[in-house]
């Protein structure tokens, strides 16, 4: 879509006219851009699942200015009760624009818009997703920081250590072997965020399992590998439909006893922050009978 521009010529005409539709002038944005050389950013918007939730445990209600539209979505978010004070943008620059931030927290995916906003001289920051609990700590850390309140950043990423070890009680020999799956057969690797959550609490992949950041499983082979514990995301009670009918079989209901079978909400599995840490703590709950 940029192919061939710059940021002085086609990205920032398409600027202007964005800055026309939104109602905001250049002057007035500058006035409002902030946020830079270390200054605390006073109007904060978050556009991304992920930087919603950090922002919400993070900074000041005051400084919030606008989330996305994930940010209250249940089954995503699990700051969507607080998140219902503040406005939600819609997808794309022009509802960004107009609430003239001084900051906008971005995922990395979204390039035409980080140009955009460039080109408005509005700072954006990539907040990217987290594939490790060290990661999850560093990250917290540094939006804290970004916000102007990294004693809170700190404050999550020790959170989210103790929630850790908590779980790492909870490891047994004899239970040693877990893999999240999830409909049609999709297993996470052990490089995806939810094999480190279950990581955690001891459980490694079986020989066999896919590696990386995941792939499918087939039913039997699955049930080859046989891992001590499954831990299902947003299991479905019934086979609803095709891709709910692999975690619904009678086959993998008779060779995994409901002890050894955890059910884990998805919005647990997607980002760092109040997820990750609502996450660890509700796997030390679902998995401590196994102790």
């Amino acid at each position: 879509m940029f192919k061939g521009m710059t940021l002085s010529g086609g990205v920032r005409l398409t600027a202007l006219m964005v800055l026309a539709l939104a109602g905001v002038t250049p002057p007035a944005l500058a006035q409002a851009t902030g946020g830079r050389d270390g200054a605390v950013p006073r109007r904060i918007v978050s556009f991304n699942l992920c930087a919603d939730q950090l922002v919400m445990a993070l900074a000041d209600p005051e400084q919030i200015a606008g989330l996305s539209p994930y940010a209250a979505d249940p089954r995503l978010s699990v700051v969507t009760a607080a998140a219902a004070r503040f406005p939600r943008l819609d997808w794309n620059a022009e509802s960004v624009v107009g609430l003239a931030p001084d900051l906008v927290l971005i995922g990395p995916s979204a390039r035409p818009t980080r140009a955009m906003l460039a080109a408005m001289q509005i700072r954006t920051v990539d907040v990217a997703l987290v594939s490790t609990l060290e990661h999850a700590r560093a990250q917290a850390r540094e939006i804290g920081a970004l916000v102007g309140h990294p004693e809170r950043g700190e404050a999550m990423a020790r959170a989210l250590e103790e929630a850790e070890r908590r779980l790492a009680a909870l490891a047994r020999r004899d239970v040693a072997t877990g893999l999240v799956i999830e409909r049609r057969g999709y297993t996470a690797g052990p490089d995806s965020l939810a094999a480190a959550m279950i990581a955690a609490a001891g459980l490694k992949p079986p020989a066999g399992a896919p590696s990386g950041y995941g792939g499918f499983l087939s039913l039997e082979h699955l049930l080859v590998i046989r891992p001590d514990v499954l831990v299902l995301k947003d299991a479905p009670e019934t086979a609803v439909d095709q891709s709910a009918l692999y975690l619904t079989h009678p086959a993998l209901r008779q060779r995994f006893p409901a002890q050894r079978i955890v059910a884990l909400p998805a919005r647990y599995t997607l980002c760092g922050g109040p997820a990750l840490l609502e996450g660890l703590q509700y796997l030390e709950r679902a998995l401590a009978p196994l102790r």
